[in-house]
């Protein structure tokens, strides 16, 4: 069993950033703390085997908006086996209230401009939308000029066949006559 002592320096208080520590030491087997130092720094004391820590020192040393840990430092110690679990330490009540009152203005401010993202994604979807409507409307009026088109082939198709059959039916006709003035029976 190891221990270290950290301190985080940055943009770590009034962030949610214990709440991000807590949740990361919650799924391993750490025991320990994290509260905020006057300084503006969070301490962050934890026992755990030495893998388990090195993984967590990874998942708390974080650039995540709005978390921005810019300085990490970390002392190594023996364990001492004076926490039972992790925990939050937390400050006076008015300066837990504030805190919590500017990270859920953070969380709402995010919350707000991926709002704005998603309806730039709707109004693009709607764009292309209408794109591919009107591409159907001009598909369907190249569709229905064809449609015209072949009816009035057909149409013409079949005046010119009714003429050139009823100018063959004449000429046999003519035919059978010659014929039959000349004897010949048909």
């Amino acid at each position: 069993m190891k221990r270290f002592v950290a301190t985080a320096r940055g943009r770590v208080q009034q962030v949610g950033y214990r709440e991000h520590v807590y949740d990361e030491a919650f799924d391993r087997n750490i025991s320990g703390y994290v509260k905020n130092l006057g300084t503006g720094e969070v301490e962050i004391v934890a026992e755990g085997n030495e893998e388990e820590l090195r993984g967590f020192i990874n998942a708390i040393n974080i650039i995540q908006r709005p978390i921005a840990v810019k300085s990490f430092m970390v002392k190594w110690e023996e364990a001492t086996g004076e926490y039972a679990d992790f925990e939050i330490i937390r400050g006076g009540s008015q300066e837990e209230t504030f805190e919590r009152m500017d990270y859920a203005g953070n969380v709402l401010h995010s919350m707000d401009m991926k709002l704005d993202q998603s309806l730039q994604l709707q109004r693009t979807m709607l764009d292309k939308q209408d794109q591919m409507l009107d591409k159907q409307d001009q598909t369907l009026q190249v569709g229905k000029e064809t449609k015209e088109e072949i009816a009035g082939l057909r149409s013409d198709t079949r005046k010119h066949l009714d003429d050139e059959f009823a100018e063959i039916r004449k000429e046999l006709v003519s035919i059978k006559d010659a014929l039959a003035r000349a004897g010949i029976q048909v």
